[in-house]
């Protein structure tokens, strides 16, 4: 178990940490937890930061899926979807510090609320 672990980064659907006694990263996010070496970790965010959205949700337009952005694991069986936004905010995580975070304001897209007349 890691004792000595600095944030790195927060958003909204998760957290990025890392352990500075065994160098260990540490992502949450949703109901997913990862564990990266430095290595992979540098190869996860370099694949996140090249997905192009736009050709997977047209790919999968007409598919009754909700979340259309799918992300392949080591395990064939096993393939991570994920909305657009989802992935921006993964995206965020993986590219902002958490003192930036705390400093800047939401954006139109940051914003999950479903509206609903009476």
């Amino acid at each position: 178990m890691c004792h000595s672990i600095k944030t790195l980064s927060k958003v909204k659907s998760g957290e990025l940490s890392f352990c500075c006694q065994c160098g260990i990263y540490h992502l949450e996010f949703n109901n997913i937890y990862f564990e990266f070496s430095r290595k992979e970790f540098e190869q996860f965010k370099a694949y996140i930061l090249d997905i192009e959205m736009d050709y997977w949700e047209h790919r999968y337009a007409m598919a009754k899926l909700k979340r259309k952005i799918p992300i392949p694991s080591m395990q064939q069986n096993l393939v991570l979807m994920f909305k657009n936004q989802e992935i921006r905010e993964l995206q965020m995580l993986l590219t902002t510090s958490t003192k930036d975070v705390f400093n800047s304001c939401l954006n139109i897209a940051e914003i999950d609320y479903k509206f609903i007349l009476n």
